[in-house]
């Protein structure tokens, strides 16, 4: 199946002058505080809706830990700034509050190439099999799944499923799912899903920045293609990635996953150097181009409108009761599982042995 995705569909705001953005972070921040609102933010948005998240109290980090960022806050209205996916995440987990996005438009080629009555044949197709979704898919596909994982967790929960003998059907990135099977031996029957910036990595280009730089350490997602990800030398969520680069003692890092993330890695180890890594061969015009233009939609004016009109349906993310509850069950058994993890790390009190487990039981 090849769907035909209609990526111009994407529209990005455009860049503000300095006094005028200035003017509608003042505005968000008094609008935040009269609707008891907090701002939840992904790693990928522009970098201003990032800083001014932490700035008001809110939360920069994967879709769920947003999420769940947002479940345990007081406030009675999330702002998310993210693609659709993450808005029905956050009102999954927090039903009785007013999840509002910048733009409803904003989608994510994974969910988009994964669509819900698809996906369910596929899984009827193959009954015996227990049906594991990554958290990138909507409310409907969660609601067809046994089983959500982020890539953090991902590994831990297949390869449990396969020590209790079950084999799997996996959707929608087959690249995240063919890296899973190989980590772990399961057998599954992969979605033929991708995510059009990860996709796009390319080993060759790669490996000729890694000659150039043999003493930078590269960091791939697991999003990516194979023969990408066999050239990393950290593999892992986009946290994990972040958290290498203040751990590791190095100086130069090549990253392959969204370049929104750069701003928080240049920000936790503003001395490290941190290259881009191409998506693209000597001929093109743009070498490292890796971004969502989805993720680019999400504006400050965006924010301050969704805001403003807050008292409207224009920008609420809102899910059926019966949806919510059928699409919650999976997710909160991956959030039970990724506890009980930590628990058992927290038990051994040896934070050496400890400490490859724990680190894949984070967020998404």
């Amino acid at each position: 199946m090849k769907l035909n995705i209609e990526y111009a569909k994407a529209k990005i705001p455009v860049d503000l002058p300095r006094s005028e953005r200035l003017q509608v972070e003042e505005i968000i921040k008094q609008l935040l505080i009269e609707h008891n609102a907090v701002l939840v933010a992904h790693y990928y948005v522009d970098p201003f809706i990032q800083d001014l998240a932490l700035a008001t109290g809110g939360c920069v980090g994967d879709s769920l830990e947003m999420a769940r960022f947002g479940q345990a806050h007081s406030a009675q209205t999330l702002v998310v700034a993210g693609v659709r996916f993450m808005g029905e995440s956050a009102k999954i987990l927090s039903m009785e509050k007013t999840i509002l996005m910048p733009d409803l438009a904003a989608e994510c080629s994974l969910d988009l190439g994964c669509p819900a009555d698809e996906f369910s044949a596929f899984c009827d197709a193959h009954p015996e099999r227990t049906v594991v979704v990554y958290a990138n898919t909507s409310a409907a596909v969660k609601a067809r799944a046994d089983w959500v994982v982020t890539s953090s967790v991902g590994i831990d929960i297949i390869r449990h499923l396969h020590q209790q003998g079950e084999t799997i059907i996996w959707g929608p990135d087959r690249h995240l799912g063919n890296y899973i099977a190989q980590q772990t031996g399961a057998d599954m029957l992969l979605w033929q899903g991708s995510c059009l910036v990860h996709n796009e990595f390319k080993a060759t280009e790669l490996a000729q920045l890694k000659a150039e730089y043999p003493q930078a350490k590269v960091l791939v997602h697991p999003e990516s293609p194979d023969s990408v990800v066999a050239l990393a030398d950290v593999v892992g969520s986009t946290s994990k990635l972040l958290q290498s680069t203040y751990e590791l003692d190095v100086d130069t890092f090549i990253v392959a996953t969204d370049l929104g993330i750069l701003h928080e890695m240049q920000k936790r180890s503003p001395n490290k150097r941190f290259l881009a890594a191409p998506t693209a061969g000597e001929s093109a015009s743009c070498k490292s181009c890796a971004f969502c233009p989805w993720m680019a939609m999400n504006g400050l004016q965006g924010v301050e409108k969704c805001l403003t009109e807050a008292n409207s349906t224009k920008y609420e993310v809102t899910l059926s009761a019966e949806m919510a509850v059928a699409a919650k069950k999976p997710l909160q058994r991956m959030l039970d599982f990724a506890q009980s993890q930590q628990q058992r790390v927290a038990a051994s009190g040896d934070i050496v042995k400890d400490r490859a487990l724990f680190a894949n039981v984070g967020a998404a």
